[in-house]
């Protein structure tokens, strides 16, 4: 599972279409359905809770 450097997000992991979050206050979701896109924008993105609240957040 792929750390990431974010001020909310502790981690992330992606298989088949579902996507695991971890967020540093030890809140998880599970989100299924997602585009494996949005794994790797999630990843990559300059801040992984904007894109998280944009992207995916009430839509997954």
């Amino acid at each position: 599972m792929p750390s990431l450097n974010s001020s909310c997000l502790s981690w992330v992991d992606y298989d088949s279409g579902t996507m695991y979050l971890t967020f540093h206050s030890g809140r998880s979701y599970t989100l299924r359905g997602v585009p494996e896109h949005h794994y790797h924008g999630l990843l990559h993105a300059s801040s992984a809770g904007w894109y998280f609240n944009t992207y995916l957040k009430g839509r997954y």
